[in-house]
């Protein structure tokens, strides 16, 4: 495996890691109020929204990156792990900056689409290089 490819693959991890934390820093600062909030303005729930996200796709997008990483050297996996990384990233941001999550940014839709297509690209990928 590369390194170009461990640094991805942690750095999503870091990611992942620092939307939690977010979340809990937004509990803290709510106290008391409410902790399960609908209003799609509310801070707490867009934290909570862009790190349910990613705990939905960094997983999968990692484990298929060491399938793809054990079954071939190819540069294309670097390639993938660095697109991973950097639609995750894009997506994260683009939550975290919008007012609502009611309405979509171009920071949120270009990290969504390129989830789907990078996703596609690695399982493809694991597929090909069997």
């Amino acid at each position: 495996m590369s390194t170009v490819t461990i640094v991805c693959i942690a750095l999503m991890g870091i990611l992942l890691f620092v939307l939690g934390a977010n979340v809990s820093r937004q509990r803290a600062i709510r106290g008391a109020g409410n902790q399960a909030p609908t209003d799609p303005t509310d801070r707490l729930l867009i934290a909570i929204r862009a790190h349910g996200n990613a705990a939905e796709y960094i997983p999968t997008m990692i484990v298929l990156l060491l399938v793809c990483s054990a079954l071939s050297d190819s540069w294309l996996v670097d390639v993938l792990a660095v697109a991973s990384l950097v639609v995750r990233t894009t997506h994260a941001v683009g939550m975290l900056s919008a007012k609502t999550l009611a309405a979509h940014g171009p920071l949120r839709d270009v990290g969504a689409l390129g989830t789907y297509l990078t996703g596609i690209a690695l399982g493809v990928t694991a597929i090909v290089t069997i």
